[in-house]
């Protein structure tokens, strides 16, 4: 357990944006740099563009082969009627009735990144806390906003699991993700709703749910929890992450907060087609089956992985969310000779909680995961053998 000199009292050792005091799942304690020495606006894309565009990806978490012929015929379809503003009420009516909620409770965004934004602007809070390690665009968008940012760091040695008594009682906002990015940690529900009370709004990321077998976990759908916000992503599963498409569950008094945040028209008219086909039957009959696939090629991943446990690898398990989280030595040289081997994954130091032992690893088919594991292997034996060289 450690606390900085400025402590809880005074709030001393804080910057204009936001301070380096952190609350690390024991004590506040001071850490260097901006975004508290991490950046929070690298994410995977950064690993495959320009010269990384040839690379096989195992850095972004968008499901391989997607979207779908179906449903890029559906989004196809909508270009006919772009000369009309979009109208995102069918929609909006479709995500309602998939998790048997009113519509008032639903609010369309693009992407659950502008969701961040909405919550951050939006919301009248006073002592936000982030958990982490996690997906760094809440952090980022509540610094943005002019908040000072607190986080509960989880620790490797206790797998990343979330302890409700860790996070300060003052805080009046919490966000916490499920199946959480990096960690692949699947927190069980009825612990987070341990972190429900009056006058807290919990903001819970559920973006990689829709790829856990039976979403078993999730929220989404549930007005029992007191100031609960949920986000999903339509982008990860069905592949559109050009596409940008979202949605915020929550009570109608915070939707409305949020819409009235909004610009006009804000998500397009594709994006609200590729939204309302992906709420029907057949659609979630077939996430579902890629859930299940994801589930035995992270298993044959994870299996792979397991045989370079004498070189150091080691899996953060259980892994529940379609990448994994690996902590090796000399991680930055191993990721740098990957590339060279026609491998993209991405780095870890950039979450808070973890550094650059760290990488993260999307899962991918098993031929794909088959060659990924040749090249870890001959990226582990370059150079005599030394990660680090």
């Amino acid at each position: 357990m450690r606390t900085d000199s400025g402590g809880r009292d005074g709030r001393d050792g804080r910057d204009g944006r936001g301070g380096p005091d952190s609350w690390d799942a024991g004590g506040y304690g001071p850490e260097q740099g901006q975004g508290q020495g991490h950046d929070l606006r690298h994410h995977g894309d950064a690993e495959v563009r320009d010269d990384g565009s040839a690379l096989v990806d195992l850095a972004v978490n968008v499901r391989a082969g997607t979207p779908p012929d179906w449903l890029r015929g559906r989004i196809a379809e909508s270009l006919g009627g772009l000369a009309a503003y979009p109208d995102g009420r069918a929609a909006r009516t479709a995500v309602a009735a998939r998790h048997g909620l009113p519509v008032e409770r639903v609010l369309l965004t693009a992407g659950a990144a502008e969701a961040f934004v909405l919550l951050a602007r939006a919301l009248k809070v006073r002592h936000p806390v982030v958990v982490h390690p996690q997906f760094t665009e809440p952090e980022a968008a509540l610094r943005d906003a002019g908040h000072t940012v607190d986080r509960v760091l989880l620790r490797p040695e206790e797998g990343f699991r979330l302890d409700p008594a860790a996070v300060p009682e003052d805080a009046d906002l919490v966000v916490i993700g499920n199946p959480t990015n990096p960690t692949s940690v699947l927190h069980p529900a009825g612990l987070i709703t341990e972190l429900a009370c009056p006058g807290r709004t919990l903001v819970v990321d559920e973006a990689f749910m829709d790829a856990v077998p039976d979403e078993r976990e999730a929220l989404a759908g549930r007005t029992d929890v007191p100031g609960l916000v949920v986000l999903r992503s339509l982008t990860k599963t069905w592949g559109l992450a050009g596409l940008r498409i979202g949605y915020v569950l929550a009570a109608p008094e915070t939707i409305g907060e949020l819409e009235r945040a909004q610009p006009l028209w804000p998500v397009s008219t594709p994006a609200l087609a590729a939204a309302e086909a992906c709420m029907t039957p057949e659609a979630l009959a077939e996430q579902a089956l890629a859930a299940r696939r994801v589930a035995t090629d992270r298993a044959h991943l994870v299996a792979g992985l397991e045989e370079f446990a004498s070189d150091g690898v080691r899996v953060a398990e259980p892994a529940e969310g379609p990448f994994v989280l690996v902590s090796l030595p000399g991680a930055g040289a191993v990721r740098e000779r990957l590339r060279r081997l026609g491998f993209a994954v991405r780095r870890g130091d950039t979450f808070p909680g973890l550094d650059g032992t760290w990488l993260r690893l999307a899962v991918r088919d098993r031929p794909t995961v088959n060659r990924f594991l040749q090249a870890l292997d001959q990226a582990l034996s370059l150079t005599g053998g030394s990660p680090g060289a």
